[in-house]
């Protein structure tokens, strides 16, 4: 069966049709990573975009349930340049083309993605379509025009209730803007004990669970389409000890009062040099987002900017000058990607036990008692 790509600028890819026969419109973009497509699929910060793989052959190692990132995958589309359909793994379980027609999740194969991806770096990322079948270039162009881009990606992929994974450990809360399952995993190889918590939790809800630190997950969308988790953040700053990843980066320093703005083409890939600054260190990362934090909006603040990019010199990494915050753009679960950055969680960590340090003591019962004893 035929598909067809169209993007806004009229520019038409025709092709191989795999997945499931629909149609679907989303942001078209693309990732660079040479492995890792499950992971990409199943990456709930590609909630409502058209995915594009730079690398050329997908699908040949086959799916695997041990390798989801989240429950389902909630890409729009899927573009390659060549899928197999017969993948070759011994872990394999199924192919990619049952997973797409699973979720309903349509594909096209056989279109020449250098082309795609080099225009996307020209003109930046846009609107597109993509369908199965035979409609005409007129209807999809109608559709298209008709179909706004989803702003609800945060809604769509976080939980929808609280649940924990228990542990010794200390006590995280995990605010789940569509959090990917690296996390978690990374947090509970620590021995945490975690509560993950839907994007809506409000401060006091957060406080009602006793947590020894924050983290704020990845996720899809505008940060300025999450209002309320600016303001959650804003009333824990300082009282409880934050890490943030991606999303939760951006939604730091929007409730630090910095500003956010939109990347050309955004940075999606497990190749990303980030330097950090403190040691001239260069770490290579995993990356997925559209949205960075904009360098002049840091000035009045009390952020402090701990990484940048190598590539495009954006922000990185922040974090706060008097309470116990810090946060990075890239993602240090690396699923797919590079374990260079692991060690985050362990700072994280240990900004907890720091905090908990400098905590003024309590008073013994006895002294309490003799103290009130002495006030009547």
């Amino acid at each position: 069966m035929q598909a067809k790509l169209l993007l806004e600028d009229g520019t038409l890819f025709t092709g191989t049709a795999f997945g499931a026969d629909r149609e679907t419109v989303g942001e078209v973009v693309f990732n660079t990573g040479i492995t890792g497509y499950q992971e990409v699929l199943s990456d709930p910060s590609y909630c409502g975009q058209i995915v594009t793989m730079t690398y050329p052959l997908i699908g040949n190692y086959g799916i695997t349930r041990d390798d989801f990132e989240a429950i389902r995958p909630y890409v729009h589309g899927f573009v390659v340049r060549r899928h197999e359909e017969i993948p070759s793994n011994w872990r394999a379980e199924y192919s990619v083309d049952r997973l797409l027609k699973e979720y309903g999740i349509p594909g096209i194969s056989g279109i020449d993605t250098r082309m795609l991806t080099r225009k996307l770096r020209h003109f930046g990322t846009m609107k597109g379509i993509l369908a199965t079948g035979s409609k005409s270039v007129e209807e999809l162009q109608e559709m298209l025009g008709a179909t706004p881009i989803v702003r609800d990606q945060v809604a769509r992929t976080s939980t929808k209730q609280l649940f924990s994974s228990p542990g010794n450990g200390e006590r995280i809360v995990l605010v789940d803007f569509g959090a990917k399952s690296g996390i978690l995993r990374e947090l509970t190889q620590r021995g945490c004990d975690v509560v993950v918590v839907p994007h809506h939790t409000t401060a006091d809800e957060i406080r009602r669970l006793r947590p020894d630190g924050i983290q704020l997950s990845n996720g899809p969308g505008d940060p300025k389409d999450v209002p309320h988790a600016v303001k959650m953040l804003q009333e824990l700053i300082g009282e409880i000890p934050i890490f943030g990843i991606c999303l939760g980066h951006q939604l730091f320093a929007l409730a630090c009062g910095a500003d956010t703005g939109r990347l050309k083409f955004g940075h999606r890939g497990g190749n990303h040099p980030v330097k950090e600054l403190a040691t001239g260190r260069c770490y290579i990362t995993s990356q997925n987002h559209g949205y960075t934090v904009v360098e002049d909006s840091i000035a009045g603040t009390e952020l402090e900017v701990t990484h940048i990019n190598n590539n495009d010199k954006t922000i990185e990494g922040l974090k706060h000058k008097k309470y116990p915050a810090f946060t990075v753009q890239y993602h240090p679960e690396a699923a797919p990607g590079p374990h260079d950055s692991s060690y985050l969680f362990d700072q994280f960590i240990e900004m907890i036990h720091e905090h908990k340090r400098n905590l003024p003591k309590v008073p013994r019962q006895a002294e309490l008692a003799a103290q009130l004893k002495g006030e009547q």
